[in-house]
């Protein structure tokens, strides 16, 4: 085990030791795994995060107008093809309540590996107050959203990143299932030091979500010490059917 593992405990408890409501999902976990996976390899995965209901539900939220801020069509950009809309606020509550329960558990590890980098920033113990500083700099646009791909689309190697404020890991969530509703379609991680690159494929059913680096990462250096590895993700080529995928940025946008 890595000796970068630092006071893995993880209990459903605000800071003030009231009782916290958090999806029950999140407290079958092995969250300790859970940060090893994410030393070790930038990613980790929670099996079966939602149900195939929810699934289906947050999957026909696509096509509506309503609940939206912005849709973007990748082609245009560059970004890959395929499309994704942002969600405006107030997110739908599933998602909302998501993203504050895994930032709670998350916010530890960031800040552990801020540390090891040299990094000078923290990140508060709660969603709102980071989304307080992200407001003061100026990033007020919601970042969770939903993807779409068809046949021939894919998504291009990347980083979220949209402003000074930027929380080091973020999650996405597979709603279709492979094999059934798309072929192809693979998540993608790349990593980069000054002397390696290595790319992962992450196995995902539908349900599952990866939680992963979005743009550096402390590793192992070979001399000992901690070196910076940065991270990429994408999706690969689509074969067949349609693919949906939730994505939870932590950060918010200029």
């Amino acid at each position: 085990m890595s000796p970068s593992l630092i006071d893995c405990k993880y209990e459903s408890r605000t800071p003030g030791g009231g009782v916290r409501t958090a999806p029950s999902q999140l407290d079958s976990f092995d969250w300790c795994a859970i940060e090893q996976s994410l030393d070790d390899s930038g990613n980790a995965v929670l099996p079966r995060l939602l149900s195939v209901r929810q699934c289906k539900e947050l999957s026909a939220l696509y096509p509506r107008d309503e609940g939206y801020r912005s849709r973007i069509v990748m082609a245009r950009h560059g970004f890959g093809r395929g499309e994704y809309k942002y969600f405006a606020y107030p997110l739908p509550p599933l998602l909302d309540q998501l993203r504050h329960a895994l930032y709670w558990r998350l916010a530890p590890i960031a800040n552990r590996w801020n540390r090891q980098l040299g990094v000078g920033v923290s990140y508060p113990d709660e969603l709102d107050a980071f989304l307080e500083r992200c407001r003061e700099a100026g990033q007020v646009r919601p970042t969770p959203l939903i993807l779409q791909y068809g046949p021939g689309d894919y998504n291009c190697l990347h980083q979220d990143l949209y402003g000074e404020h930027v929380f080091p890991l973020q999650v996405a969530i597979l709603l279709s299932e492979p094999g059934k509703d798309f072929t192809g379609g693979e998540f993608v991680m790349t990593e980069s030091t000054a002397r390696n690159q290595r790319a992962d494929v992450v196995a995902l059913r539908q349900g599952d979500a990866v939680v992963f680096t979005v743009n550096q990462r402390p590793a192992a250096g070979k001399r000992g010490g901690m070196r910076k590895a940065a991270m990429r993700h994408g999706v690969s080529r689509l074969r067949s059917g349609k693919r949906h995928t939730v994505g939870l940025i932590f950060h918010d946008a200029r």
